[in-house]
C-alpha cells in the first residue's frame, strides 16, 4: 500500500483516516479510529505527508 498523503478528521473520541496514493486515489479509507488507537494505525503506514484539521486538538496530535 503506497500512501502518499493521509489526511486525519480530529474529533473527541472517533477519528477517520483518509490516505491517497500517487494517483489521488484512496488507498486508506478508515472512518472510524478510537482514540487509542490512532498512534497505533499511523505508526503501520509507510513515511507520509500527514494532514490534520485546524483545531486545538490538532496541536497536540501534531506533537
Amino acid at each position: 500500500m503506497t500512501i502518499l498523503f493521509l489526511g486525519i478528521d480530529l474529533a473527541k473520541n472517533v477519528f477517520a483516516l483518509h490516505g491517497v496514493d500517487e494517483r489521488g486515489k484512496p488507498a486508506l479509507v478508515r472512518p472510524a479510529v478510537r482514540r487509542d488507537q490512532l498512534l497505533e494505525a499511523v505508526a503501520k503506514l509507510p513515511p507520509c505527508t500527514i494532514g490534520m484539521e485546524a483545531c486545538s486538538g490538532a496541536h497536540h496530535w501534531a506533537r
